[in-house]
């Protein structure tokens, strides 16, 4: 039986400003968040003599006078226009059940999703008998929210194509509050790999495609072998991920890419190991304070 013996290591002084521990927008239960009573009072606080208070732990969020707390951890409360990844749960009558890590199973359409070759005409029943062959139990696919049902229910569509069924990568299910919300979630990055980041937490890793297939609507999936250095770089960009999200560290392309950067000087397997992880992640964390100051 192997055992993993670590002894202390000498570690490289990495300074950070103080700026970035002295977070005035976080919160704990009990907090009071302001005593002016000009403000309205939002999801996560309660008015205690005049003062408004944090009923959960989180962020403080002010649009206008409306002040919230947003839970640090938490199911994934969708909103229009959120990028999500999701696995096919059921197969129901017109429509697909995929679970997306909020509280309720999302529903995709059969009229939301694109046909086949980009047809496009209204679904027949021929259409839905032939369902399974569009997407199935188990399958992944990237969509995005189109709406919100009253009961909180999430309504999915893929109609652009740069959404549908997901080939050969590693899934990550991290928590929705790393997610940085950005234009796009889609990257490419220069090391090889290609991130889909969605906002409901679930973070999905394959190799870039050399070419972009767009005939199939969506449903194409590459089934070729996928090469060692290919894997590798996804292995290495997977261990980063967890390593950002041990950390709390915002999950957005320049973070990953500044993670994987520090990271090239170790061992793929090494990456987790907490000494190494911690040396990473403090080395991205400069990196990100020295790019906004």
């Amino acid at each position: 039986m192997a055992a993993d013996m670590r002894l202390p290591i000498i570690r490289t002084p990495v300074s950070l400003l103080d700026s970035a521990f002295e977070r005035k927008d976080l919160v704990v239960p009990g907090d009071v968040i302001t005593s002016d009573t000009g403000f309205m009072r939002g999801h996560g606080t309660y008015v205690d003599e005049d003062k408004l208070t944090a009923s959960v732990a989180g962020e403080v969020q002010r649009v206008d006078k409306l002040i919230c707390v947003r839970p640090l951890k938490t199911r994934f409360n969708g909103e229009v226009g959120d990028v999500v990844v999701g696995r096919i749960t059921e197969v129901q009558q017109k429509r697909w059940k995929v679970e997306t890590n909020s509280r309720l199973d999302s529903v995709l359409l059969l009229s939301s999703v694109n046909l086949p070759g980009g047809e496009l005409r209204r679904r027949s029943a021929e259409d839905e008998l032939t369902m399974r062959e569009y997407l199935q139990e188990g399958d992944l696919i990237s969509a995005e929210v189109q709406s919100v049902y009253s009961d909180g229910a999430l309504s999915l569509h893929t109609r652009s194509l740069k959404y549908g069924k997901l080939g050969q990568g590693v899934l990550l299910q991290l928590s929705p509050s790393l997610i940085k919300r950005q234009k796009t979630h889609f990257h490419n990055l220069p090391c090889g790999a290609s991130i889909i980041l969605g906002n409901n937490g679930f973070v999905w890793l394959y190799p870039t495609p050399e070419i972009q297939e767009e005939e199939a609507g969506g449903f194409y999936t590459s089934l070729e072998p996928v090469g060692l250095a290919d894997r590798e770089v996804i292995s290495r960009l997977r261990n980063c991920l967890l390593a950002l999200a041990a950390h709390k560290v915002l999950l957005f392309d320049t973070s990953v890419l500044y993670c994987y950067e520090s990271s090239v000087q170790h061992q793929v397997k090494d990456i987790l190991k907490p000494e190494v992880m911690e040396e990473i992640v403090m080395l991205t964390q400069q990196k990100l304070l020295e790019q906004e100051g």
